[in-house]
């Protein structure tokens, strides 16, 4: 006769002692309290179960107890149960405490690893993108490229700069540009005279300027 396939890992384990003692174990839902000492509980009822042995059966023991759900259990004043539900003692102070410690230092180990891989996936992106065969575009630029190829080209007429003004523009009523500072300024010839050429802006204001500083403004170009 063969001899039963052996359970490999604590998952199976806890699958098996949920099915066998199901009043005090379980796979999902509200764990129950263990009692004190239930290893040699179990190392005595299944003795004669080839399928687990004593070192996988510690090991999934400190795996089920160290379970957010079963520290949720451990509430003082709860009691512990033995293999057949049977209720014994309640659970102190300490013991209580102690559950609750861990649960916070687990969830919190828990949250610095979520945190890791959250920053560790942008590096990840980075070193695809570096990595990608040199020629090879993305999508995103490929489509910009096309996009740029077949933009259509618009004709725009050259622009003639200002004309300079000619002795016979230089007379009182002549519409010019002067220049003062940067922009361009649109102004009214109001006074030639010897020592400079006297135009007014549209703000009101008059200056006196060389007439080199003056264009001929475009409305009396023809």
């Amino acid at each position: 006769m063969e001899s039963p396939q052996k359970f490999t890992n604590s998952k199976e384990v806890i699958a098996f002692l949920a099915e066998t003692f199901p009043k005090c174990f379980s796979v999902e839902g509200e764990a129950r309290p263990l009692k004190i000492g239930i290893f040699q509980d179990l190392a005595e009822r299944l003795n004669d179960e080839e399928r687990v042995s004593k070192t996988l059966l510690r090991s999934t023991l400190r795996h089920y107890t160290n379970s957010w759900r079963y520290l949720y259990s451990i509430k003082e004043g709860a009691h512990r149960v033995d293999l057949d539900g049977a209720e014994g003692d309640a659970i102190e102070k300490e013991h209580a405490e102690h559950a609750q410690k861990q649960l916070e230092e687990s969830k919190a180990k828990a949250a610095e690893k979520r945190k890791a891989k959250q920053a560790q996936q942008p590096k990840n992106k980075e070193r695809r993108q570096f990595s990608r065969p040199k020629g090879e575009k993305s999508v995103s630029s490929g489509h910009a490229d096309n996009k740029q190829g077949t933009k259509p080209k618009i004709n725009r007429p050259n622009k003639t700069p200002p004309a300079k003004l000619t002795d016979e523009d230089l007379q009182q009523g002549t519409k010019v540009t002067v220049k003062l500072g940067k922009t361009p300024m649109p102004a009214v010839i109001t006074e030639v005279a010897k020592d400079g050429i006297h135009v007014q802006l549209d703000t009101g204001m008059v200056v006196k300027v060389n007439a080199d500083a003056l264009r001929l403004a475009r409305s009396k170009r023809s």
